[in-house]
């Protein structure tokens, strides 16, 4: 592949594997396309997708994983921890190789226009793509989740960049758009006490005064019998992974509470796992020169 553009959609389905295979199957055994990395979580009810292509192959694989969605998720039955508005709730678009990030907000306004005409479902268009400020941070485009969207669109401020004017009626809104590479991490606490996690995902996102490049909120994971500090660093090399451990550590310390084990969700740039060990084993003179992968 010549130009590769990475993409992460996130399906509003975690519990049901057979739905979200037969969304995956739409990814596999394309040419000029690869399914990377998949992950569904039964506490979030969500899965987060990661695959790579030429940016042809990666639009029409993706506007037919959204119909196959709509086909398959109704969001009027769906329960689960992570906050949504859509069956497929986000789309980010990434640039890793000889593309731009013009090139990939082109793609996602693409994906946007031929979906939306194809099966009636509304997008909003964020980060990078995103037409007006207040539309950039996820976070505010999906408040208001599935159940509260429908009113919220009838304000102009949030009328869709394409599509119809109010949601579908079982597929929601989805958000569409070009950003960086990001790091989904998260970090679960040795306590059911779900009040804890919140506030000590306040003290760290940046809508809080916390770090400028952190999204964070409280989960129940029912399963385990915990709670988690759910996140997103949107910017590693500004907001580092081993930064954010640190002081969700510090914090939960005041509740007498310790970490229990912390995970990676999808894929990250290998440099994000290197400034960590980098930090903790005090390297002197390290380099990336240094690491074998690197010099292949």
């Amino acid at each position: 592949m010549n130009k590769i553009i990475e993409c992460v959609p996130n399906f509003s389905e975690g519990r049901d594997l057979n739905k979200v295979e037969k969304i995956l199957d739409i990814f596999r055994g394309k040419q000029d396309l690869k399914l990377l990395d998949y992950s569904s979580d039964e506490d979030h009810n969500r899965s987060v997708v990661t695959i790579v292509g030429e940016p042809e192959a990666l639009k029409k694989a993706m506007v037919e994983a959204i119909g196959k969605a709509i086909e398959l998720i109704d969001l009027t039955k769906h329960e689960g921890q992570h906050p949504r508005m859509g069956a497929v709730d986000v789309i980010p678009f990434i640039p890793i190789k000889n593309v731009t990030v013009d090139e990939a907000d082109n793609l996602a306004k693409e994906v946007a226009k031929e979906a939306s005409e194809k099966y009636g479902l509304p997008f909003f268009l964020y980060e990078k793509s995103a037409t007006q400020s207040h539309r950039e941070n996820l976070a505010t485009v999906r408040k208001g989740q599935f159940e509260g969207m429908a009113e919220k669109m009838k304000d102009d401020k949030w009328k869709p960049d394409f599509g119809p004017e109010t949601i579908h009626p079982t597929a929601g809104v989805t958000a569409i758009g070009a950003r960086m590479p990001l790091v989904a991490y998260n970090i679960n606490l040795s306590t059911n006490n779900l009040e804890i996690a919140s506030k000590i995902g306040k003290q760290v996102r940046h809508l809080s005064g916390g770090f400028r490049y952190v999204k964070a909120m409280g989960i129940e994971l029912e399963d385990r019998g915990i709670v988690q500090v759910s996140m997103n660093l949107t910017d590693y090399t500004k907001t580092s992974i081993y930064r954010v451990f640190e002081t969700v550590k510090m914090e939960a310390a005041r509740y007498g509470v310790n970490i229990v084990g912390s995970e990676i969700v999808g894929l990250l740039p290998m440099q994000a796992l290197v400034d960590t060990a980098d930090y903790y084993l005090r390297l002197e003179n390290f380099s990336m020169d240094q690491v074998l992968e690197t010099r292949l």
